[in-house]
């Protein structure tokens, strides 16, 4: 049997020419592939694969520069929104990204977030939220919820010993510098397109000079959740929907 041939008129799908043909290392039911695959499609259809800038800091975020080609600067942990600042600020003409995990965003790098959220940056910040530190050994991070079970609290986080969950999306929605704050996920078809359509609008909104975008991505980690990715996808519904639910929290 001979191959179909492929027309612009039965093309259902093809991969963005802004992806790489590295073959991507991460763990089977990652989230990191499915938003990598997004960006890229996102800056190919705005036509700014010459002109975008991304800043990806330490952890498995970091290897986006692997498959995604476009300019790419890699800061300290944590530093991603302060150097994504920098570059903006030099090159206004530029679309600036930061792609980051919750242990970076979250953690160590909180101050850079919020005072470049507070100033109202024109970046964009896509921030992946799976409640744990994923590359390192499944860690407790500032998000991990109560009662869940990670490397270091192999009991449950305990609130009265480790504090509670972290919510960040929650405090930069009040800042005056953000203009659009959504929460959004892609374990499903549907969520993978509300998804892109959040990553469309916070990259057009830096382009536009109306401030820091973020678009939060509640993700399974079932390597570090010792789950399978049906498992992880599951409990991620039953669970992290719960502490953090989807959808806009902000849109000027």
């Amino acid at each position: 049997m001979s191959n179909p041939i492929i027309t612009p008129e039965n093309l259902v799908y093809q991969k963005s020419k802004v992806l790489s043909d590295n073959i991507m290392h991460y763990c089977p039911g990652c989230s990191h592939g499915v938003v990598h695959r997004i960006v890229a499609e996102v800056i190919e259809e705005m036509d700014m694969q010459s002109k975008t800038i991304g800043v990806a800091p330490v952890g498995c975020a970091v290897f986006i520069y692997n498959y995604i080609n476009v300019d790419f600067i890699e800061s300290a942990h944590g530093r991603a929104p302060a150097l994504a600042t920098a570059i903006k600020r030099l090159n206004p003409d530029r679309l600036v990204f930061t792609y980051q995990g919750d242990g970076d965003l979250a953690a160590i790098g909180t101050a850079e977030t919020i005072h470049a959220c507070n100033r109202g940056e024109n970046i964009a910040i896509i921030y992946i939220n799976n409640g744990i530190y994923g590359m390192t050994g499944g860690q407790m991070a500032p998000t991990t919820l109560e009662g869940m079970k990670t490397s270091t609290c192999p009991l449950g986080r305990n609130i009265a010993l480790n504090g509670y969950p972290l919510n960040m999306t929650d405090l930069l929605v009040k800042l005056e510098g953000t203009c659009y704050v959504t929460r959004q996920s892609v374990h499903n078809a549907l969520n993978v397109k509300k998804t892109k359509r959040a990553i469309r609008k916070a990259f057009e909104n830096s382009m536009e000079g109306k401030g820091t975008s973020i678009v939060e991505v509640v993700s399974a980690c079932n390597s570090g959740w010792k789950m399978t990715p049906n498992e992880a996808n599951k409990w991620m519904e039953e669970n992290m929907f719960k502490a953090y639910p989807l959808g806009d929290l902000k849109d000027k």
